[in-house]
């Protein structure tokens, strides 16, 4: 049994789980729900039942037993005892049945007021991106899911670079009628313009310009596994290729390994911030090796002190982070207008996935695998940097196209 379903049984008499239904079952949402949602049960000791009490939106009535979510083909609810025993009983419908730790922001290192004076940022510089947008890229046609805070979709480096925005409420409801773009905070603004930031004055902050976001509002608060993974399964549906996270859980918890393994299959590079806890405590998924785990290196070609690294014993990738990106000092997109610098794992990583778009745009055929060996391929771990910390080092945009 899942550590977390155990801990949550023990302390509260229920628990939150991700339930993975069969391949080849029918499901259709009636379906799923006709075959498994008894086994779920709707309490007050619940997550989702706590958000909704002191909530001044929501009410009792609006916390459902089950959700469903089609495109990753899960179900995730809360179970007493019997109920779990029942799902586990049921080898007609279910595959799986996991626990379900909450997923929060890595929250950025520093925050600082910043202008953009330069040309470029020094990230976009280091990674060696403008040779790229020289043969003409700019990861036109490429979608890449960004899940965050959201994103100021008037904020004239986003202008043209959402395909789709969608915000999930604090029990996983998504909101309707649809919100205009918006950022309850200040990260997902910051992280999108890496990815998608279209020049400014003749001053760029994003790394792939003509790439597209489908960007969702799921952090922070509430109960933050119905948001995130609410989001996952509305951008699985609108066709993204690459997953931007800057989040995940401190510590090694498998319980969200067999959506990522979805992700894969259904091919889309999970690209993930591992956190900024220093050196011997990562995060989860980034700990994943079915992610492309992602830690943060400074303009002077160092490891930043407080990116997250781990070694782990198993035979495929064994240490984390996968590479490093760049993560301190970065500059980009602030809501409201203009720009600021911040710090942090959840600055390389979208580094990395706005490389990813590039890559897909010019070889759209290819697979997830082929544009991740290609971005492995072409690091370099300079003297500077350790390799415990670093892995394989940081990439070069260049190189990864000559490898696809």
């Amino acid at each position: 049994m899942s550590e977390k379903i155990t801990q949550d049984l023990k302390a509260t008499g229920v628990a939150q789980v991700i339930v993975y239904l069969k391949k080849g079952t029918d499901k259709s949402a009636a379906s799923v729900r006709t075959n498994i949602e008894d086994h779920f049960t709707k309490s007050e000791y619940s997550i989702a039942s706590s958000v909704a009490a002191e909530s001044k939106s929501l009410k009792q009535s609006n916390v459902p037993k089950m959700r469903y979510y089609p495109n990753l083909g899960i179900a995730l609810g809360t179970v007493s005892r019997d109920g779990l025993a029942a799902l586990r009983a049921d080898k007609t419908n279910v595959e799986q049945v996991s626990g379900a730790p909450q997923l929060r922001m890595i929250r950025p290192r520093e925050v600082v007021a910043a202008s953009m004076t330069q040309t470029n940022t020094w990230g976009i510089e280091k990674l060696g991106v403008k040779d790229l947008w020289a043969q003409g890229l700019s990861g036109k046609n490429v979608i890449v899911g960004h899940l965050d805070t959201g994103v100021d979709g008037d904020h004239p480096a986003l202008k043209n670079a959402l395909f789709d925005f969608t915000e999930f409420d604090e029990i996983g409801r998504e909101i309707a009628p649809k919100p205009k773009a918006h950022d309850s905070g200040e990260h997902g603004t910051h992280t999108a313009a890496t990815i998608a930031g279209r020049a400014v004055g003749g001053k760029s902050v994003g790394v792939a310009p003509g790439s597209q976001l489908a960007s969702a509002l799921v952090i922070e608060g509430g109960d933050s596994v119905a948001r995130v993974v609410g989001g996952l399964d509305w951008a699985i549906g609108k066709g993204i290729r690459i997953l931007s996270m800057s989040l995940g859980f401190q510590g090694w918890w498998s319980d969200f390994i067999p959506i990522f393994k979805i992700l894969r299959a259904r091919g889309i590079l999970p690209v993930v911030a591992v956190g900024n806890e220093f050196a011997g405590s990562t995060r989860s998924p980034g700990n994943y090796a079915q992610s492309l785990s992602v830690g943060a290196y400074t303009e002077q070609m160092q490891v930043a002190d407080f990116s997250s690294s781990q070694l782990f014993k198993r035979k495929k990738k064994p240490l984390v982070p996968d590479l490093v990106g760049p993560g301190d000092n970065i500059i980009s997109a602030k809501p409201g207008g203009g720009f600021q610098s911040m710090s942090g794992t959840s600055m390389a990583t979208p580094h990395i996935a706005g490389l990813a778009a590039l890559l897909w745009e010019a070889k759209p055929n290819a697979t997830v695998s082929q544009i991740e060996n290609a971005i492995f391929g072409s690091c370099q771990l300079p003297a500077t940097m350790a390799q415990m910390r670093a892995n394989r080092g940081f990439p070069n945009a260049a190189k990864a196209l000559s490898l696809l």
